[in-house]
C-alpha cells in the first residue's frame, strides 16, 4: 500500500467523507448507523421494562397469595427461584471447567485471540473465561455467568470453520456476538431474575430475545463485519457447506418469503429467522425486523450503507419452458 492507497473505513470511526484520486467523485461513505459503534436494538429496552413489570407484578401476587395462605408447590417454586437460578448459573459454569478445553495462547489459541480482541474492542474491563466443549455434530456456542464471572462456551465443530483453509472471519463474528451478549448485560443475575417471568409468556418473551439476539449481531458485525455472510451459511448449511450460500440471495429471501405461517415462525423464536437476520447483517442502516419482514431489496455499497435495487427473481424461479418434459414450477413459487 502506497501514500496515495485509501484506507479502508475502520467500523466504529466515523471518517468524514474523503475524495478519491483519480475521481473526485468517488468517496468513503461514512459507516451506517448500526455499522458503527454497537448499540443495542432500539426494541430491547422498551421490551424489556414490560417483561420486569410484569415479572414484578407476578412476583408480588404469588407472595400475596402465599401470604394468605395459598400455598401450593408452584408458588413456592417461583419464590426460592432466586435461590434456584444461583445454582443453575453455577452449575452452567461448573460443567465446561470440569469437562471442556479452556481458550488460552497455547490451547485453541485463534479462539482465545478472538475472545480478547472482542473485550477489548467492546470496552470491557476483563476478558471473559472461554472454553470449548465437544460439539458431537452440533454448531453453537453460548454466553452466560456466575457471581463476578463471564464467560463464553464454544462447541468444538465451530472451530472446523475456523482456520484459512474455510472463513476463520465467521468464527470471529460468533465469538464476538456472545462476547456481546455480555458486553450488553444480557448474562447479568438480575437481569434474568427480574425477567424470568415475562421471558416465559409467550411472545412476549421471545420478542425479547429476539431483540437481545440482533443487540449481540450488532457487536458481531462491529468486530468482524466480513464474517456475517459466512455465520449465516454455517447456520443455515452447515460447517462444510457455509461458502456455499450466497449471503445477497439468502438475504433476499426475507422478503421473498411471505404468508401467516412464515411470520408466526418468526414470533414464536427466541432467535431472528435467520432469513431476516441476514437482511439486518446487510442492511446497517436500521434495526434489525421484529414482528414484520423487510420490504425492500437493497445490496450493500459499503460502511454498512445499502441502495435500493429493483425486486429480484425468486431464487426458484426458472424461466419458462426450461424444465425438462413440460414440468413447470408451482404457484408461487
Amino acid at each position: 500500500m502506497d501514500a496515495l492507497s485509501p484506507i479502508p473505513n475502520v467500523p466504529g470511526v466515523a471518517d468524514a467523507p474523503r475524495a478519491l484520486p483519480g475521481d473526485p467523485n468517488r468517496t468513503w461513505l461514512p459507516p451506517a448507523r448500526f455499522a458503527q459503534r454497537p448499540r443495542l436494538h432500539p426494541w430491547e429496552i422498551p421490551m424489556l421494562v414490560i417483561v420486569i413489570l410484569l415479572t414484578v407484578v407476578a412476583y408480588a401476587v404469588v407472595v400475596l397469595l402465599v401470604a394468605v395462605g395459598n400455598i401450593s408447590e408452584l408458588f413456592l417454586g417461583i419464590l426460592a427461584f432466586p435461590f434456584l437460578l444461583y445454582l443453575i448459573r453455577g452449575l452452567t459454569y461448573a460443567t465446561p471447567r470440569v469437562n471442556g478445553v479452556q481458550m488460552t495462547p497455547t490451547q485453541f489459541g485463534e479462539g482465545y485471540r478472538m475472545v480478547v480482541e472482542a473485550a477489548a474492542r467492546f470496552g470491557l474491563e476483563y476478558v471473559p473465561d472461554a472454553y470449548v466443549v465437544l460439539g458431537n455434530g452440533q454448531i453453537n456456542a453460548y454466553a452466560s455467568g456466575h457471581g463476578f464471572r463471564r464467560f463464553v462456551v464454544v462447541y468444538s465443530d465451530l472451530f472446523e470453520i475456523g482456520g484459512a483453509a474455510r472463513d476463520p472471519d465467521a468464527l470471529q463474528f460468533v465469538i464476538a456476538h456472545e462476547v456481546g451478549h455480555i458486553a450488553a448485560g444480557h448474562t447479568s443475575y438480575w437481569r434474568q431474575l427480574a425477567t424470568i417471568v415475562g421471558m416465559n409468556i409467550p411472545v412476549l418473551g421471545s420478542t425479547l430475545s429476539r431483540a437481545q439476539e440482533y443487540t449481540a449481531d450488532n457487536h458481531g458485525y462491529y468486530a468482524q463485519p466480513t464474517g456475517a455472510p459466512g455465520a449465516i451459511g454455517v447456520l443455515s448449511a452447515g460447517k462444510y457447506m457455509l461458502t456455499a450460500v450466497d449471503f445477497d440471495q439468502f438475504a433476499d429471501r426475507a422478503t421473498h418469503e411471505r404468508g401467516f405461517f412464515t411470520w408466526a415462525v418468526n414470533l414464536m423464536s427466541s432467535h431472528p429467522v435467520l432469513t431476516w437476520r441476514a437482511a439486518a447483517l446487510r442492511d446497517r442502516t436500521r434495526g434489525g425486523s421484529i414482528l414484520f419482514r423487510p420490504r425492500r431489496f437493497v445490496r450493500g455499497i459499503g460502511s454498512g450503507n445499502v441502495t435500493p435495487v429493483p425486486p429480484p427473481p425468486h431464487p426458484a424461479a426458472v424461466a419458462p419452458d426450461s424444465l425438462p418434459n413440460g414440468m413447470q414450477m408451482p404457484p408461487g413459487a
